[in-house]
């Protein structure tokens, strides 16, 4: 529901001129109930003038009765024909003119650390145009020789807000490439290493001799070892 002019300054006029209860006001303003109360009790917006919403065409008499006379009931504001103002659409990306010879260095970064990102959406991170990124990338700069990586962020010349924003926008479109393309993890191992047991037979290599510990069989390779011969030639060293 869309407030009125000068919410606090409306509200003022209705608490000193209606018998509306605080929610009803509360509601119409986009007020807590509980400020409505403080401005009543003359604690809140004290040097505040009330304004008439009847005078400016946003409420009528009639449907302030009507309100007072149904506490339950809910302040409508007037529809007006007059037209709306035009919305101003987002324009490029203002860069202060100190900062803007360091946008080379921000395009660089991002097109190392970050190959995923479209050209748009580091035109749109950095208020630049695709043909400085493409000349920055192919290093047909005019400036080539002195740009160096820089963190766009520590520039500021973006937020790392948006600068995630367009890392994760770009991850999903190179993910979803992937998978149209075929490129799909094994669903058995959802990504992961599958598990190798390393202490069976089948699993070690072939060059190398498996030993089974704790046999009952001699071994053919390994003769038998006499402790008192062992002792023996000990003692005559």
């Amino acid at each position: 529901m869309p407030l009125p002019l000068m919410p606090k300054a409306t509200a003022v006029w209705l608490v000193e001129n209606t018998a509306l209860t605080f929610e009803q006001i509360g509601n119409f303003c986009g007020l807590h109930k509980l400020e409505v109360q403080a401005i009543a009790d003359g604690e809140v917006a004290t040097g505040i003038i009330g304004l008439n919403p009847t005078m400016n065409g946003q409420l009528t008499v009639e449907e302030i009765k009507r309100c007072e006379a149904d506490t339950r009931a809910h302040l409508k504001m007037t529809k007006t024909e007059l037209p709306l103002p035009a919305t101003r659409t987002k324009g490029p990306r203002y860069t202060p003119v100190s900062k803007r010879a360091d946008k080379p260095d921000a395009i660089l970064y991002l097109v190392k650390t970050y190959p995923e990102l479209m050209d748009a959406q580091v035109a749109r991170l950095l208020g630049t145009t695709k043909d400085t990124i493409a000349k920055v990338r192919e290093k047909s700069h005019w400036n080539t020789a002195n740009i160096k990586p820089r963190n766009p962020v520590l520039l500021g010349l973006c937020k790392q807000m948006d600068l995630d924003a367009a890392i994760k926008k770009a991850q999903r479109r190179v993910a979803r490439e992937d998978k149209a393309a075929g490129k799909e993890t094994n669903p058995d191992t959802h990504g992961e290493t599958p598990f190798k047991d390393f202490d069976t037979p089948e699993t070690s290599q072939k060059d190398e001799p498996f030993i089974t510990f704790g046999s009952s069989a001699p071994s053919e390779q390994q003769p038998d070892l006499d402790p008192e011969a062992m002792k023996r030639s000990m003692t005559d060293d």
